[in-house]
C-alpha cells in the first residue's frame, strides 16, 4: 500500500498523477493500466481538492495566515488490478452531474464509472469527510479491438487519450 497526504491546492492533481505513476512502475504494473489509473487519479484529486474545504474559501488560522486544507491518497493492489482512494474532509457524498454539453467541468464521476470496474465511497471516522475510491483492471478494454479485461466492452484507453491529450494542451 501507499499513502500520500498533499495540499489541496490545483498542483497537488500533479503530484498525485506523479505518485500514482511511480508507484505503479515500480509494483510492474502494466502501462495501459498505468495510463488508465493516471487519468482516474486526476479526477479523483481534482474532485477532492474542490471538496477539501466545504466553504471553497481559506480559512485563517490563529497566526492570521490562510490555511489550506489537505487530501489524502492511497493505492494499493488487488489481485486483478488496482484501488486508486482519495479522501477529503466534505463529507457529503459524490454525485454525478446532469449532462450539459457546454459545461467545461463536471463530467469527472461519469469518466470514472466509464473507466473503473467498480467504484464508490465511504465516510471517514471519527473526522468528517469521506474517501472516494475507484478500482482498475490491469488490462483495461481498448477501443481498438485488442484483447481486453473483463466483460466489459469500454473504451477506456481512447477516452484516456484524448482526455490526456486535451489537457496537455
Amino acid at each position: 500500500m501507499s499513502e500520500l497526504t498533499l495540499a489541496a491546492t490545483p498542483n497537488a492533481v500533479a503530484w498525485a498523477r506523479r505518485h500514482t505513476v511511480d508507484i505503479l512502475q515500480r509494483w510492474r504494473f502494466p502501462t495501459e493500466g498505468i495510463e488508465v489509473a493516471r487519468l482516474v487519479i486526476s479526477e479523483l484529486a481534482t474532485n477532492a481538492i474542490q471538496h477539501a474545504e466545504p466553504t471553497g474559501k481559506s480559512v485563517p488560522t490563529a497566526a492570521g495566515s490562510t490555511g489550506v486544507g489537505t487530501i489524502a491518497l492511497r493505492l494499493w493492489p488487488t489481485d486483478d488490478g488496482i484501488i486508486l482512494a482519495v479522501s477529503d474532509p466534505d463529507p457529503r457524498p459524490p454525485a454525478p452531474r446532469a449532462h450539459d454539453a457546454s459545461a467545461s467541468g463536471g463530467r469527472g464521476l461519469v469518466l470514472i464509472q466509464a473507466m473503473a470496474n467498480r467504484w464508490g465511497y465511504s465516510p471517514t471516522q471519527p473526522h468528517p469527510g469521506k474517501i472516494v475510491w475507484a478500482e482498475i483492471p490491469a488490462r483495461p478494454n481498448s477501443a481498438l479491438g485488442e484483447p481486453g479485461f473483463g466483460e466489459r466492452q469500454a473504451a477506456p484507453m481512447l477516452i484516456g487519450r484524448v482526455l490526456t491529450g486535451l489537457r496537455e494542451l
